[in-house]
């Protein structure tokens, strides 16, 4: 399975330039604790960075830097890993482990903004699998003994 297949197309994204306030009205009105920060050039939509709700807390609140005084880009994380589309799942999954990421942009052949995988979409699948597993399992064994005398 790729990549590809498994992340969430959905992504929020913000420029380099967005406030702060604005950020967090992003991330609050959909629901989401990141944002992937974007160029955009020739038509396509780049990821440069990622900010998230931490990111604010910690480099900003935290700090009591104005609201006023700081954007996006001076916040997000500027090492930026990605996956491709086309990048295999379990490795994926492996890469985002060594390097303590949570959240990853999957990014075209071209470097364009794909989509986003989300350790917490991982689980919520991976729990929806084995719970379908676990009920086949106890369905197999309910089928087992009707079929003894």
């Amino acid at each position: 399975m790729t990549v590809g297949e498994f992340c969430n197309r959905e992504v929020v994204v913000a420029e380099r330039d967005t406030s702060i306030i604005e950020a967090a009205k992003l991330m609050r009105q959909y629901h989401v604790g990141d944002l992937v920060v974007v160029d955009r050039s020739g038509g396509m939509t780049m990821p440069v960075g990622i900010i998230t709700d931490r990111d604010i807390v910690v480099e900003i609140i935290a700090r009591e830097v104005s609201l006023d005084a700081a954007c996006a880009g001076d916040v997000m994380s500027y090492s930026l890993t990605t996956a491709r589309v086309t990048d295999g799942i379990m490795d994926t999954l492996q890469k985002m482990r060594a390097r303590g990421i949570r959240r990853l942009p999957v990014v075209n052949d071209e470097g364009g903004l794909e989509g986003i995988l989300a350790i917490d979409d991982v689980l919520e699948l991976l729990s929806e699998e084995l719970s379908l597993l676990a009920k086949a399992a106890i369905s197999g064994q309910e089928q087992e003994k009707k079929l003894r005398p």
